[in-house]
C-alpha cells in the first residue's frame, strides 16, 4: 500500500508544482503587459501635455494648424493649437460622452451649420482633421464677433463660447461659471505658453 500512496503523493506534488508554475507565468505575463501598456500610455500623455509638460503638436498636423489659425488671427496660433489639443488630444476619431466628434469635437448639429470643406474634396467631413481644424478656426472668429459685447477678456470669452456656446457667455456676461468651461479656458491658456508647435532645433 505504501508504493501506490507514494506515487499518488508524487503526482499530487507534481500537479501542484505545475499549477504554481502556470500561475507564476500568468502573473509575469500580466505584469509585463501592464508595464508595457503603462509605458506606452505614459509616453502618450507626456506627448499631449497631460503630466504638466509642454503639449506637443504632432508633426503631421503642424502645417494644418498654422494655416487654419490664419483664418482667425485674433486667436494666436499657440492658443489655437492648445485648444485643439484640449478638445481631443489630437485624436481625429474622438467621440465625447455628449456626442461631440472628431479632432475639434463638433456636435453634429453645430457641424451642419459651421463645418467647411477646407481640403476641397467636395464634402465637409467632421472626421477629417483638415476640415475640422479649419472649421474650428472659423467658429472661433464667429464666436469672437458674437461675444464682443460681453465683459471681460475677449480671448477668454471666445474660448468659453467654443466650449459652452456663445449664448452662455452672453447670459453670464463673460466666461460662464461652469467648472468644465473655466478649467477648459485656463488649461488652454496655460498650455499655450509652452506648446511645441514647430520643430525645435539645438
Amino acid at each position: 500500500m505504501s508504493a501506490p500512496r507514494s506515487t499518488a503523493r508524487r503526482r499530487a506534488r507534481g500537479r501542484s508544482r505545475f499549477g504554481a508554475i502556470v500561475a507564476l507565468l500568468l502573473v509575469v505575463a500580466l505584469a509585463s503587459s501592464a508595464l508595457v501598456g503603462g509605458w506606452l500610455a505614459l509616453g502618450t500623455v507626456q506627448d499631449r501635455g497631460m503630466l504638466g509638460g509642454a503639449v506637443v503638436v504632432p508633426p503631421e498636423l503642424r502645417d494644418i494648424v498654422t494655416k487654419a489659425a490664419k483664418r482667425c488671427e485674433a486667436v494666436p496660433v499657440e492658443v489655437f493649437a492648445a485648444q485643439i489639443a484640449a478638445e481631443s488630444s489630437w485624436n481625429a476619431q474622438a467621440v465625447s460622452p455628449a456626442g461631440a466628434r472628431g479632432i475639434a469635437q463638433f456636435m453634429p448639429a453645430v457641424w451642419e451649420q459651421y463645418g467647411i470643406d477646407a481640403n476641397k474634396d467636395g464634402r465637409a467631413d467632421i472626421w477629417d482633421p483638415v476640415d475640422a481644424i479649419h472649421s474650428a478656426a472659423e467658429l472661433n472668429c464667429l464666436n469672437r464677433r458674437l461675444v464682443r459685447e460681453a465683459s471681460g477678456n475677449r480671448l477668454r470669452n471666445t474660448l468659453a463660447a467654443y466650449n459652452a456656446g456663445f449664448g452662455s457667455v452672453l447670459k453670464y456676461d463673460g466666461v460662464p461659471p461652469y467648472p468644465e468651461t473655466e478649467a477648459y479656458v485656463q488649461r488652454i491658456l496655460e498650455s499655450a505658453k509652452t506648446i511645441v508647435l514647430f520643430e525645435q532645433t539645438a
